[in-house]
């Protein structure tokens, strides 16, 4: 809607020393995933039943070791920072190790790093304790795992472990009984675009009702993807609706994708293979059209068993693709088979 819309206030060419003062210049520089990254609990957006878990242990202190698990961009990390802000608010420099697994993940940065900082005295409030951030933890070797559980056992009294990661089934079972066990959820479209929304009006962002759409769409309950896809389209751009952010993002359209299954559903089969070949020849990844025919076919207006049907055959030849079978020659077999679908069910 029109009434929705944001004008930008000053166009991209006006410097900044030329724009009023504002708090915020500082970070002007800043990705807007690190400018917004909340820094207390009633900032991070979805998981409420976990972060009010955590928010209580903030207040009483002596927390446990955690495992917060989930996938990309959900506020994992961002969550344990909060945590160690609110125990050790002017401490936290002195009494916060924090380390990268995925680069930091072998026997001798637990035996040396970590041991050191686990050893070293700092003066802390009663109930408070030194916290040592591992992010990435599902990336740690199996030996720098051994090593840390005992590590964390003997130093149990001046520090506690938070772990963040994606899959906890790579962390070793005796490390998961040492840890209070978090899971995080996607975040929902709703979530996202409040968020998305927040950070247009204080970004002055001229967008569209579509071009949002687009970026919950893309995102897939990813907060970082989508505070990151509309930077790059604001930016790229100047305005965001769907046309821009499917240009950066580089992903085929949903309406071409959601037309291509409608002439399936009404067996059209040749309209259909020259949508499907069209994305082919404009270079997109046989998985990334794949993934957006499943992810437009969950919404679209047909009946539920024609759903399901077509739902399982995009499933099995997502199967095929992966395991390495992926030329257009699969997704037309693809159509062809949503399209006899469509009459048997059309008939039943």
């Amino acid at each position: 809607m029109e009434s929705m819309d944001c004008e930008i206030i000053e166009g991209p060419s006006t410097s900044s020393s030329s724009q009023k003062p504002k708090p915020k210049n500082s970070k002007s520089h800043l990705p807007w995933i690190e400018k917004y990254r909340p820094l207390t609990f009633q900032d991070i957006v979805g998981n409420e039943d976990t972060v009010s878990r955590l928010e209580v242990f903030s207040r009483n202190g002596n927390t446990p070791n955690i495992i917060i698990a989930g996938p990309p961009g959900v506020g994992k990390t961002t969550t344990i920072l909060c945590l160690a802000r609110a125990l050790l608010g002017p401490s936290m420099k002195e009494a916060v190790l924090e380390l990268n697994a995925s680069n930091e993940r072998g026997i001798d940065t637990v035996r040396n790093k970590i041991k050191m900082f686990a050893q070293q005295k700092v003066t802390l409030p009663p109930g408070r304790h030194k916290i040592v951030v591992l992010d990435e933890a599902d990336s740690m070797t199996d030996g720098a795992q051994q090593a840390l559980r005992r590590t964390m056992e003997i130093y149990s009294n001046t520090t506690r472990f938070a772990l963040a990661c994606n899959n906890s089934e790579k962390i070793i079972e005796p490390i998961q009984s040492r840890c209070a066990m978090l899971r995080y959820t996607k975040l929902t479209d709703a979530q996202l675009l409040s968020k998305v929304l927040d950070v247009c009006v204080k970004e002055n962002v001229s967008y569209t009702d579509d071009g949002l759409e687009a970026i919950v769409f893309t995102a897939q309950g990813d907060m970082r993807q989508a505070l990151n896809n509309l930077q790059s389209t604001h930016n790229g751009f100047g305005h965001v609706d769907s046309k821009n952010v499917f240009k950066v993002c580089d992903e085929p359209h949903p309406l071409l994708v959601k037309k291509m299954l409608m002439q399936c559903v009404s067996g059209d089969i040749s309209s259909a293979y020259k949508i499907i070949a069209g994305l082919w020849k404009l270079g997109y990844a046989p998985e990334d059209i794949i993934g957006n025919i499943f992810r437009v076919c969950k919404g679209l207006d047909v009946s539920e068993p024609l759903k399901l049907e077509f739902i399982q055959e995009i499933g099995l030849t997502h199967l095929k693709i992966v395991e390495g079978v992926n030329s257009l020659l699969q997704l037309s077999g693809l159509l062809a088979r949503l399209c006899l679908k469509a009459k048997s069910v059309g008939v039943n």
